[in-house]
């Protein structure tokens, strides 16, 4: 609220010339924040298209005071582009998605930039017990459930997104409630995802959840990174490091054995910087083969901690990534296949990673597990930062 100039100087000195002074620059002051407040750019709505059956989708614009734009859609609370610049200043989209909504609709989206829920990653064999009850899901990763399900996964879904504007920087509420027994889960969660972009370069993701019945649950970003830029053709010159001593070993349908095991001595051992592609082809080669693995991060405690650092040499971007989760899923993109993408570009075999912050896969059948379990009473919270910079 702008001040009426008299009550910024004490009653003494209210003199006529000094107040009507005063009240020009109070009014200077007004106009300048004015001018401010319509220099600051306003969270961007508009129409991205329908689904296939006919459910309207919108694209937001978030946009901060060093040029960063971040672009998301409502259907599945989705990251679609995040464009940022180089140790040269020039700006490239980092992130995998496409031109419309057919595209997303696709089987060539690989949950692109997608939350990924309820219960993002795998369950064994598309079954667990809770509380005495068995639950049947999908099957639709050989023989498991990956990412939430077929039809109404939340990836899949249209949220309801509310923009806004705050201290922190601009961002997108998101908001969906899954009926009881949505794709065979139990209980109606009710689940929220609010992206900010920072005048810091990052882009924060809150998670929040609560449920009626008890509920697995784990939700995470799907983003796929390529910090040259999305569509260049690998990211095996990219260099990682992991705040992880330790990983979950998988069997041959990736799903976790139970073991915690040490990183040392193995291709693991992200805990210095090394290239992606070093010693990926320790792991097989071909479709599938590569890092699809949980780093169990050393902060256990649900603090915000540095989980993760990628640098890419050439364009002199570097991503780190916070989170409260205690695992973090490295992908590196081991099942892509060349569809085509955003502007024509063809998003090939290892030419993007992912970054999940979650607990642990299957986590719903391994007692020795951080619980994935959410009840009723209970708030299910979860905190991620991707931050890119230029050096």
């Amino acid at each position: 609220m702008c001040l009426d100039g008299r009550s910024l100087l004490p009653l003494r000195h209210r003199g006529p010339v000094c107040l009507r002074a005063l009240t020009r620059a109070a009014m200077m002051i007004c106009v300048t924040l004015g001018m401010s407040a319509k220099l600051q750019a306003e969270v961007k709505v508009s129409d991205f298209g329908k689904t296939a059956d006919g459910t309207p989708v919108k694209e937001y614009t978030l946009t901060n005071s060093s040029g960063v734009i971040v672009k998301l859609l409502s259907r599945g609370a989705t990251l679609k582009e995040w464009h940022v610049p180089d140790k040269n200043g020039k700006m490239a989209d980092v992130v995998f998605g496409f031109d419309d909504v057919a595209g997303y609709e696709s089987p060539a989206n690989g949950y692109f930039g997608a939350t990924a829920g309820r219960v993002a990653n795998r369950i064994a064999g598309g079954k667990f017990t809770l509380d005495g009850k068995d639950y049947t899901l999908a099957v639709n990763d050989g023989p498991n459930a990956l990412h939430g399900g077929v039809k109404r996964s939340f990836d899949k879904v249209v949220w309801k997104g509310t923009p806004f504007e705050s201290a922190d920087g601009e961002g997108v509420v998101f908001t969906y409630t899954s009926p009881d027994g949505e794709e065979g889960y139990p209980g109606t969660l009710t689940a929220k995802v609010t992206y900010t972009l920072t005048d810091k370069d990052e882009l924060r993701i809150d998670y929040e959840a609560t449920t009626d019945k008890v509920t697995p649950i784990n939700l995470t970003n799907h983003a796929y990174f390529n910090l040259l830029g999305a569509g260049s053709p690998t990211i095996n010159n990219h260099e990682l490091m992991l705040k992880a001593d330790h990983y979950t070993p998988v069997d041959s349908t990736l799903i976790p054995t139970g073991e915690i095991a040490p990183v040392a001595g193995t291709p693991f051992d992200f805990r210095e910087f090394h290239a992606i592609g070093e010693r990926v082809d320790q792991l097989g080669a071909g479709t599938g083969a590569g890092y699809d693995h949980n780093f169990v991060l050393n902060n256990q405690d649900g603090d915000l901690a540095l989980a993760a650092k990628v640098r890419d040499p050439n364009s002199g971007r570097v991503l780190s990534v916070y989170t409260t989760e205690p695992g973090i899923q490295f992908y590196g993109g081991n099942f892509l296949n060349g569809a085509v993408g955003k502007g024509g570009k063809k998003y090939d075999y290892r030419s993007g990673f992912c970054l999940e912050n979650q607990h642990y896969p299957d986590s719903i059948h391994h007692a020795n597990f951080p619980s994935a379990v959410l009840r009723p009473g209970e708030k299910y919270t979860h905190t991620c930062i991707y931050q890119i910079s230029a050096a």
